[in-house]
């Protein structure tokens, strides 16, 4: 089983740990994980500026360069909701190409769930008794993805206290260039989300996006609410290196 890592541009430029604790956990489950050093963006904030031709470019070149593996795994919903959804909306016009973007929808997974479903592993040997999380649903991994269970799953067996919060399926206010475009009102998405975690009295946040993990993050630190904040992959690798 040949599987590669698409690492997100987040991972890449923001949060490099994350990279790094998906390739470990997957090796951890005996995962012969790759990583094709020609990937670029998945094309997602082009394509919701409208740059619809410089987004198929890019979606061309990811099309290729994953072409011959049998998986491609990300931790990320919303880049994965890019490529399953969207790449083969783009291309319905041309037969070759939306053929080939049907594969490769069909082939990516976003980390948690290629765990469950293709794995079909819900014990990882990550040990997370004693920590109380609360768990976030990006908008892209739950509405286009349909990601609920994986990351609860995984981390309920884990042992952690999963505590969700009231507004836990709201989006965070983030949304790539919303935030850019509409600060104001992101920034009160964003209170609204916070104020639904603090409400939880959980010790951790975690969600399968980076993006959305940055966006709360920030809106708690001007709200000065001190709570940790990782991503489901590396909580649930730090389970496995320090908890046992």
């Amino acid at each position: 089983m040949r599987v590669a890592l698409f690492v997100t541009c987040l991972a890449d430029q923001l949060f490099p740990e994350l990279g790094l604790a998906s390739v470990k956990l997957l090796r951890h489950l005996g995962v012969d994980i790759e990583f094709p050093e020609a990937q670029t963006c998945c094309g997602q904030p082009a394509y919701n500026a409208g740059y619809l031709d410089e987004t198929k470019e890019i979606a061309e070149h990811h099309i290729g360069l994953f072409t011959d593996y049998d998986y491609v795994v990300l931790p990320s919903g919303s880049c994965g909701a890019m490529v399953k959804t969207h790449y083969p909306e783009m291309f319905r016009e041309s037969a070759k190409t939306y053929e080939a973007s049907k594969d490769l929808a069909n082939r990516t997974y976003e980390l948690t769930s290629f765990i469950t479903e293709v794995l079909e592993k819900t014990d990882i040997g990550s040990n997370l008794s004693g920590k109380r999380v609360t768990y976030h649903d990006s908008c892209h991994a739950l509405r286009y993805m349909n990601i609920k269970e994986s990351p609860r799953i995984l981390l309920k067996t884990a042992g952690a206290e999963l505590i969700e919060a009231a507004n836990s399926d709201v989006c965070c206010g983030f949304g790539g260039l919303f935030s850019v475009k509409m600060p104001e009102i992101s920034a009160a998405m964003a209170r609204a989300k916070t104020e639904g975690i603090i409400e939880t009295k959980a010790d951790i946040l975690s969600s399968t996006d980076g993006g959305c993990l940055m966006n709360i993050a920030g809106s708690m630190r001007r709200e000065n609410v001190d709570l940790e904040v990782k991503h489901v992959v590396e909580l649930l690798w730090e389970g496995i290196e320090h908890g046992n």
